[in-house]
């Protein structure tokens, strides 16, 4: 073959693989736009609320597997930065009347996002278990100063926190109208999270999980990468708190408990860690059985269900549920 016949067949296999990748570029957005106009009409036929609830926890999941899934870093502390964004709003709301529902939103998400820049400062040099004890450790000192720091009403915690109105116009005690503001927050936490991902930013930190002495070797500064992803996810996560607060009305220890971390890790990895809808997913799954079940007979066994159900996913669907049913397509029909 001639070195002009060569270059034929090369050219001509680019531009099959960069129709390939329009292709699948567009059935994606097609995917996620059919995803988002099943979400506009789900309060039509979904209790409103429960679909909020499923809402945020989705976002905290996919600010969680940002970390985890994309950044390699284990965090056994993120419930901190949840129930500190749910806290912080919720405080806001209730003593200060004039107060609008989006500020007192972002205000929380923003106290969120320097307690992760704290967090970060002091576990990011460590890796493995070493970082997930420290984040541990540092989120049940935030738990036990939400038990007795007087703002946080201890154990009944923060009641009847007002929705208010949003930008002054919007009642959001309706709960058709909230249902949509947290639609809203929702595709926007997604957005950045994805943008994210797919920045070349987001390529150097799936280089550091996969190799980090490489990347170290490559000239990248590894801390300021990781402590950068550390802090999206954190300021993501209570952005999820804080939504959150202004639904239930509530912030309570719930949030703030180790339990809460546990969870998440549970959601993410049922879904499929480093996957784009496994979080979802996953979320999506526990909030389900978790509703359910508890109004049902088997309520005092959800916490053992939910265990079951994670052991046989790690032993049949190791890739999570989004994960296995990427390797199914791949498999039947490439």
């Amino acid at each position: 073959m001639s070195s002009l016949e060569s270059i034929q067949v090369a050219t001509a296999m680019h531009n099959v693989e960069q129709q390939r990748q329009r292709t699948a570029l567009w059935r994606k957005r097609g995917f996620c736009l059919a995803l988002l106009g099943v979400a506009l009409v789900a309060p039509l036929a979904v209790y409103p609320v429960f679909l909020m609830k499923l809402l945020c926890f989705a976002l905290f999941a996919c600010a969680f597997n940002l970390l985890l899934g994309f950044a390699g870093l284990l965090s056994f502390g993120h419930a901190a930065f949840l129930a500190s964004g749910g806290y912080v709003t919720g405080y806001l709301l209730s003593q200060y009347s004039g107060l609008s529902t989006e500020l007192g939103i972002l205000a929380g998400t923003a106290a969120s996002g320097v307690l992760g820049l704290g967090f970060g400062l002091l576990a990011i040099r460590r890796q493995g278990i070493y970082f997930a004890m420290i984040t541990l450790a540092l989120a049940q000192l935030v738990f036990f100063m939400f038990v007795q720091a007087p703002f946080t009403g201890g154990e009944n915690g923060l009641q009847g926190v007002p929705r208010g109105h949003l930008f002054g116009l919007i009642d959001l005690s309706s709960n058709l109208a909230m249902y949509y503001f947290v639609l809203a927050v929702f595709v926007f936490g997604f957005a950045v999270i994805q943008r994210t991902i797919h920045s070349p930013y987001g390529q150097v930190l799936k280089a550091i999980r996969e190799n980090e002495p490489r990347a170290i070797s490559l000239g990248y500064n590894v801390d300021a990468h990781k402590l950068l992803a550390f802090v999206i996810s954190a300021t993501l996560t209570g952005l999820a708190g804080a939504t959150k607060t202004v639904v239930f009305q509530l912030a309570s220890l719930t949030d703030a408990h180790w339990h809460m971390s546990g969870e998440v890790i549970l959601m993410t990895l049922l879904g499929g860690v480093g996957t784009v809808l496994g979080p979802l997913v996953g979320a999506g799954v526990v909030v389900t059985l978790q509703s359910y079940l508890s109004s049902g007979p088997l309520g005092d066994w959800v916490h053992v269900i939910l265990g079951l159900i994670f052991v046989l996913c790690v032993l049949l669907f190791r890739a999570g549920i989004v994960g296995w049913v990427h390797k199914l397509i791949r498999r039947n029909f490439k």
